[in-house]
């Protein structure tokens, strides 16, 4: 590092009225915290140089690619273990999130604090990267509480919920037919889990199982394709973006390149009819 000391919060939102999500996006060369504790599961990855953590009467040490699982009230410090610093992402998930992929619903216990799980360490990352740059309430519910639930799954002593579904394909069509008919103001996934009976995790399950991409990617594809059409009308990119549910022009040119491999300016100039 070179001689940074940087923290940046950022709230995000598990569905549009649904409860607060923070992250920490942290940078630091000497900064040592005092102890303290939390009311949520501390839940980071460390992205580069070496982080010295007194928990549990001991000392751990976390390194890049490793994850760290903090449990609610427990006293702890943080501080580099090394000269060169320490970087890390963390996310501070409420009990009840956790819960949410157990079999009974009790909260998940980690014996092990620091969990090395590659795989995991980067998703969570990309998922912290997407939602700190633009905090989307829609994907941060269909992203987060399914890394949680992978997370519980395989590293906590709780027993976790049961992957398969009943009538998955039918909570599925429900899902894509609700986001689809609110497209401006999609529902949160917490109240169509709730009016199928279902915990947000199984809703999660049940989708993904059936259609192979999370709620937001498929309801970001389903407004690309309204885009198309608004496009090839005439509209501009930043007309059909607010038509279609998107936040701005740069959110729908990001998902139109995804699908598309263009712009929203390159397709709307490539299918209009120079001799209209």
């Amino acid at each position: 590092m070179d001689g940074r000391e940087r923290a940046r919060w950022t709230r995000a939102r598990l569905g549009r009225c649904g409860p607060p999500l923070d992250l920490l996006t942290a940078d630091f060369d000497r900064h040592v915290y005092a102890p303290h504790a939390h009311a949520e599961f501390t839940v980071g990855v460390t992205v580069g140089g070496l982080e010295a953590i007194a928990y549990r009467g001991g000392t751990i040490r976390s390194g890049p690619g490793s994850l760290v699982v903090l449990e609610p009230g427990e006293m702890h410090t943080g501080g580099p273990a090394a000269s060169d610093g320490y970087s890390y992402r963390a996310l501070y998930a409420a009990p009840d999130l956790l819960a949410d992929g157990t079999s009974g619903g009790g909260l998940p216990h980690f014996p092990e604090p620091v969990v090395h799980d590659p795989e995991l360490a980067r998703a969570l990352h990309a998922a912290h990267t997407a939602l700190a740059r633009r905090p989307d309430p829609l994907e941060a519910e269909s992203r987060v509480p399914w890394l949680l639930a992978a997370l519980v799954r395989r590293h906590s002593t709780a027993r976790a919920a049961g992957l398969v579904v009943p009538g998955a394909d039918r909570v599925a069509r429900v899902v894509r037919d609700r986001l689809a008919g609110e497209l401006l103001a999609p529902p949160s996934l917490s109240a169509l889990a709730g009016d199928l009976g279902l915990s947000r995790y199984q809703l999660l399950r049940a989708f993904r199982t059936t259609m192979g991409i999370p709620p937001y990617a498929w309801l970001a594809q389903h407004r690309v394709a309204r885009a198309r059409g608004l496009l090839e009308a005439g509209l501009r990119p930043a007309e059909a973006a607010a038509l279609v549910g998107f936040a701005d022009q740069a959110h729908l040119t990001r998902w139109f390149r995804r699908v598309l491999g263009v712009t929203p300016a390159a397709y709307r100039n490539s299918v209009q009819d120079p001799h209209r």
